[in-house]
């Protein structure tokens, strides 16, 4: 999947913070404790954003050229990667709770194995998807 590039304004906040914004993507804002997790957290909310509108279907609006920019006052400027692909792959794998009943000699039996339940699932989901 593509990488984009957007310009964001970073405001100095209390106790060494950030606030971030993207000026060219209504909504999309973050924050962090210190510089260095203001960046980290930019880059997830642009990503995240990002992943939205793509899943979503809606355009995904042109980055602006950072010289056209006009920075307001106590704020500077930054460039973040936004990498929608990541965030979808990591929300394609995060885990699932599912509730399941299978016959209690069963259970009892897999428990004695010391069997892994989820594991075992996952592999026969696979094998199943896969054909």
């Amino acid at each position: 999947m593509k990488n984009y590039l957007y310009p964001a304004f970073f405001t100095p906040g209390d106790h060494g913070s950030y606030g971030a914004e993207f000026p060219d993507l209504p909504g999309c804002f973050s924050a962090g404790d210190d510089l260095e997790n203001a960046l980290t957290m930019a880059r997830e909310a642009l990503g995240l954003h990002l992943y939205g509108l793509l899943e979503d279907g809606d355009p995904v609006p042109a980055a602006s050229a950072p010289e056209g920019l006009t920075v307001p006052e106590g704020t500077f400027l930054g460039l973040i990667e936004g990498r929608p692909d990541l965030i979808g792959e990591k929300i394609r794998n995060s885990a699932v709770k599912k509730t399941l009943t299978i016959p209690k000699w069963m259970n009892e039996e897999a428990e004695r194995q010391g069997l892994n339940f989820s594991q075992i699932l996952q592999d026969a989901l696979r094998e199943r998807i896969q054909g």
